[in-house]
């Protein structure tokens, strides 16, 4: 080898060492790493950040767009609150969890299908007393199975699919090779099968049966007083407390309803929600955020009954009210917070006391803590202000725009379906991701929040380290080493020595990093042996994919 390809491989090396005990973030490892090679130049500037302008990587940020518009619209919630229900049993429940997470994720991200089934599921478990231990985990695998069916599934196939391209790879006729839509397909659907099988008979047994001790129960927990509308349109009206899953909420409960002149006390899982009813939520914040998201609930603006409006501008802020707030001492109705500040009174909690009776007529005491619907700038306002001991915006914004969540879908169908008949992976992900904005799925500052940039630096800097690896000679001595070991082993045999080759860089990088630094091998093993280089990509990148270490 040369001087090059011993400082590569030496970089290589500490890069590994430095990542699997994960005391370093893995973008600032690989990044150094690329670093290093630049100052002993062995990698030129151009090449080692031309990574970061790949089609696979603008693809892979793209997509994070389009499933940050499927979260915001609520579309995917929508289908799993449907699909999950009110399983009896721990089969039952990840039964329904692992078909619907195998199939979604094969056709939207699947890190942001997790996040967006983790809350959901989480009150399922707490709901249904089954224990989380048994569900958490087969999520995991479930959406890992689901993303290497289909080119966009998961990061990882789109970089391998990005890589066939630029590296301009051809089989040994010269036709150029490439995945397309449904490619990985035929290898990944019976894979999902087999680990969906498994995980229903084998997972149960195997996972522990824990349940996590349930925090918001504690007596300790702020217990807020929440009066939220049904409005019309919502698809619990006509439904009863139990059926539109309201009763037996996680540290919440539905403490009355004020329908009209009258207000029902004692609710029963069988009274019938009507268009209009304001439901009254006493319990934690947590919960009470979740059930803001039900289509069709809003807070009850000041005790009124004049609506909100428009909500997914507006942000969640808990502000504790100071002695030398001039709300002190007035009704909320009377404080005309909305006027005054341009919020909204959610909740509200007060230390020790369960308050009862119409939130507009609760008089404010110093120490009170109000969640509020505000913009954004009431936080940035406020934050210092001696009208309040703290403020502080929540992480969830007040309510899903579901209005928009078949315009979602409708957009996701379209670039599956632009995707089927050979449009570009970027130039189809670019419009997808176009149209979620232009249609007010997901706003721009959303979209941006929506992007895992330490993914997007980690494959940036992954294509620089690969580019160094090739032009070293190092890939190719990699490979003919391979090739040796297993010589006249066959095909097969090389195919599992990539497959395993790439499961151990996985262990150790992050999936992304793991397949663009196993990709070179890979075709240098297929180029030596005068064998097809699409089993080998294809391997390469499900063994990304499928490790479950």
């Amino acid at each position: 080898m040369t001087i090059d390809a011993w400082i590569t491989a030496g970089v290589l090396a500490a890069m590994f060492a430095l990542l699997i005990p994960g005391r370093f973030g893995a973008d600032i490892v690989l990044m150094g790493a690329l670093l290093t090679l630049l100052v002993t130049g062995v990698v030129d500037p151009g090449p080692a950040v031309q990574g970061f302008a790949n089609p696979a990587v603008i693809t892979v940020a793209m997509l994070y767009v389009v499933a940050t518009a499927m979260r915001e619209t609520g579309a995917m919630q929508m289908l799993i609150g449907r699909l999950l229900g009110r399983p009896k049993s721990v089969l039952a429940a990840q039964a329904k969890l692992i078909v619907p997470v195998a199939i979604s994720s094969a056709f939207v991200n699947n890190t942001p299908i997790v996040a967006m089934f983790l809350p959901v599921l989480h009150q399922v478990a707490k709901r249904c007393n089954l224990p989380t231990s048994k569900l958490f985990m087969p999520l995991s695998f479930a959406s890992i199975l689901g993303g290497v069916c289909t080119l966009i599934g998961t990061s990882t196939t789109v970089l391998v699919a990005g890589l066939l391209i630029t590296e301009n790879i051809t089989d040994a006729d010269g036709e150029p090779v490439r995945l397309s839509m449904f490619t990985l397909s035929a290898v990944g659907l019976p894979i999902a099968l087999l680990g969906v099988a498994y995980m229903l008979v084998f997972g149960r047994s195997l996972l522990p049966d824990r349940i996590a001790p349930d925090d918001q129960t504690s007596a300790k927990v702020r217990e807020y007083l929440a009066p939220l509308r049904v409005t019309g349109g919502s698809p619990i009206i006509g439904k009863t407390v139990e059926a539109a899953g309201l009763r037996h909420l996680p540290g919440l409960f539905l403490s009355r309803i004020d329908r009209m002149d009258h207000t029902i006390v004692a609710v029963g899982p069988e009274e019938l929600i009507e268009e209009g009813d304001v439901l009254v939520f006493v319990g934690a914040l947590d919960s009470l955020v979740d059930v803001q998201k039900i289509k069709g609930l809003e807070p009850v603006a000041d005790g009124e009954k004049e609506s909100v409006g428009y909500r997914p501008n507006l942000k969640l802020i808990e502000a504790v009210l100071a002695p030398s707030s001039p709300l002190v001492g007035q009704t909320i109705r009377d404080a005309q917070l909305r006027s005054r500040y341009g919020a909204v009174v959610v909740a509200v909690h007060r230390q020790g006391y369960r308050l009862r009776g119409k939130v507009g007529d609760i008089r404010l005491r110093s120490g009170d803590t109000l969640l509020l619907e505000a913009p954004q700038r009431f936080a940035e306002r406020y934050r210092n202000s001696p009208e309040f001991h703290l403020v502080s915006a929540l992480d969830d914004t007040p309510t899903l725009r579901h209005e928009r969540a078949w315009i979602s879908l409708a957009i996701l169908v379209g670039l599956i379906v632009a995707l089927s008949v050979g449009v570009s992976t970027m130039i189809a992900a670019m419009g997808a991701a176009g149209l979620m904005i232009l249609t007010r799925c997901c706003t721009g500052p959303q979209a941006r929040s929506g992007m895992d940039w330490q993914v997007l630096v980690v494959i940036g800097a992954a294509f620089g380290l690969g580019e160094a690896m090739r032009t070293t000679g190092l890939a190719s001595v990699l490979a003919d080493s391979l090739v040796g070991a297993a010589s006249g082993a066959g095909p097969w045999v090389l195919l599992g020595v990539v497959y395993f080759a790439t499961v151990l860089f996985t262990m150790s990088l992050t999936n992304n990093a793991a397949a663009v630094l196993m990709f070179p091998i890979a075709m240098g093993i297929a180029q030596a042996d005068g064998l097809n280089p699409l089993p080998f990509a294809i391997v390469v990148a499900v063994a990304a994919s499928c490790e479950f270490s």
